[in-house]
């Protein structure tokens, strides 16, 4: 069942390292106290956020039950979300029409990232396989890139897709350092970006410099592209121009840390809105950053936020897949491209 939800409702669990893991006390579920408008949990850094912020739109609460809950992507034909639960390695389906979530496939290759590409076929990261897949519209399934130069891929954790028909996709090696989210393997290949031409199939390496690449999006005119390093050696976002099938120009655009303490985190799943400001999943929850990497609001939820999508049928509500849960908020935006 859908339900109004801020920290406050799992016993005030909140990110470490905020002042309000002090303090914070249950939400009254009596009705005698209802929870203020806008939502609490919504909050704006800079002014410049409160534009993007609903006066009367409250967190929901969608699912409980997830052993780690990765990959959102919103299907527009269907109406439902879907999302990976890697340990248990299923994807579940949240339904739009009737709020129902059901298993939507089972096995699943541990898969991580998901999103739908431009024919509207779903397209996962696959830790299992260590491969990308893509499901056919007649049921099939294909393999989109599992090698490298004759080597097996790592892990690949998320991906996204060009107008151009190419997919690219992120490959850290999370998913075979150990047997709880695929199987315990030796990596071959260095943490890498991937690109998978549309029309050939012809995979290129569009980049290495990252120390463990996780999330990624592209900026809405597909100009920039963006990559989350959770490695120990990068923890921050980096950013690239996108040169046809190349990247050019990397650096570092921001370096993030947990609003009101020097504690430093890392973002995982990334996505841009249309205003190119990037919504990402970043202790104490979501963390919204400006195309110049400037952060201007946050979302607090009381578990790790590993990533994010925008959906629904006017594409304005942001859905939040946070360890054990589903969660989702309304925004003043739309998301920049299909996720």
């Amino acid at each position: 069942m859908e339900r109004e939800y801020t920290r406050r409702a799992l016993l005030g669990m909140v990110a470490a390292g905020t002042a309000a893991a002090q303090t914070a006390t249950p939400r009254d579920w009596s009705g005698q106290n209802p929870i203020q408008y806008p939502d609490p949990d919504v909050r704006a850094l800079d002014d410049r956020f409160r534009k993007y912020m609903i006066g009367n739109g409250s967190m929901k609460r969608l699912h409980i039950g997830t052993s780690w809950a990765e990959g959102p992507a919103w299907n527009g034909v269907g109406k439902y979300l879907v999302w990976s639960d890697i340990p248990a390695n299923v994807q579940m389906r949240w339904i739009d029409d009737d709020r129902r979530v059901t298993v939507f496939r089972n096995p699943a290759g541990y898969s991580n990232g998901n999103t739908f590409d431009y024919e509207g076929r779903q397209l996962s990261a696959e830790h299992g396989g260590r491969r990308v897949a893509r499901y056919e519209q007649n049921g099939t399934v294909s393999v989109i890139a599992d090698k490298f130069e004759g080597k097996r891929l790592n892990s690949p954790n998320d991906l996204v897709v060009h107008p151009d028909g190419s997919i690219w996709f992120t490959d850290p090696s999370y998913g075979i350092n150990g047997d709880y989210e695929g199987y315990k393997a030796p990596k071959e290949l260095k943490e890498a970006v991937y690109r998978v031409d549309g029309k050939t199939g012809q995979i290129t390496k569009v980049t290495d410099a990252v120390s463990a690449p996780n999330g990624i999006c592209f900026s809405p005119d597909y100009k920039k592209l963006y990559i989350a390093d959770t490695g120990a050696a990068g923890r921050d976002l980096k950013v690239w121009d996108v040169n046809g099938a190349t990247l050019q120009n990397g650096k570092q655009l921001a370096a993030l840390t947990i609003p009101g303490s020097n504690a430093v985190t890392a973002a995982d799943g990334i996505r841009c809105d249309v205003d190119g400001n990037i919504w990402a999943g970043a202790r104490p929850g979501v963390q919204i950053l400006t195309p110049q990497g400037e952060r201007i609001g946050a979302i607090y939820l009381p578990e790790n936020c590993a990533n994010v999508c925008f959906g629904g049928p006017r594409r304005n509500r942001l859905f939040m897949t946070a360890s054990q849960s589903l969660y989702a908020v309304s925004v003043n935006t739309t998301g920049a491209h299909i996720c």
